[in-house]
């Protein structure tokens, strides 16, 4: 009997812990869905979406669908997402990452928007190689320019390290995301990849990229490429 019910025990562990794992990769694979679906809204969008040079010169793209910001009084913003970096032969496998902080501020309601964080420099790139960091204390960032051209008044090509929009209603707009922490999301790492893969592996290309991000990949290597084409265009008018 004693060993009925250790043979019990352990298939429905072993169960739970398939589903868990289920679970977790349809959550993954649909994140990364709503992802390419969010990189399609900006480049359907130039006159109101991120300008072509600043994309041109991003280094990594970090996108949030469906972040949750709100609350009363105390502002918290939650989410998670999927990266991505420029390397020699192309833009990286993505690498799942998961965001969470808070603000002071008079703020009531509760309101998803979709989140875009571009990495500017290698300042920015290193931080998010390191797997965790914070925006406003390890990495400095700022609200981006939004429009089909960036001003050149505007300090985002020297300074920044990172540049943030969020999307509410179709509307892309920059945000400021001070205090929240940017870190790896292993249990969608480990869904995807099946083990625990660190972020300077996934981000640097040293991994091929898995076939359920085979869409999301087209549409980052299509932004690249339409935003260089369209710089190189600009260029040559002047």
């Amino acid at each position: 009997m004693k060993k009925l019910i250790c043979l019990m025990l352990f298939s429905s562990v072993g169960l739970a812990g398939s589903l868990a794992w289920a679970g977790a990769r349809e959550d993954s694979t649909e994140r990364l869905k709503m992802s390419t679906e969010v990189l399609k809204s900006i480049m359907e969008t130039p006159d109101k979406g991120i300008p072509e040079e600043v994309l041109e010169s991003a280094k990594c793209i970090m996108i949030v669908p469906h972040l949750v910001k709100g609350g009363f009084v105390f502002g918290a913003e939650h989410g998670r997402g999927v990266a991505s970096c420029r390397t020699s032969s192309g833009w990286s496998a993505p690498a799942f990452i998961s965001i969470g902080g808070g603000s002071w501020g008079l703020q009531i309601g509760v309101e998803a928007v979709d989140l875009v964080m571009l990495v500017m420099n290698e300042q920015g790139t290193q931080h998010l190689l390191a797997s965790k960091f914070q925006i406003g204390g390890e990495a400095s960032a700022s609200a981006g320019p939004v429009g089909r051209h960036a001003s050149a008044g505007t300090d985002w090509k020297m300074e920044s390290e990172l540049l943030t929009y969020s999307r509410s209603k179709g509307a892309f707009a920059g945000l400021t995301l001070e205090g929240t922490v940017v870190e790896q999301d292993d249990d969608s790492t480990r869904a995807i990849y099946h083990k625990k893969v660190p972020f300077r592996t996934v981000l640097s290309g040293q991994i091929a990229p898995p076939q359920v991000a085979a869409e999301f990949m087209r549409e980052v290597a299509r932004a690249g490429r339409q935003a260089r084409r369209a710089e190189e265009k600009e260029q040559a008018q002047r």
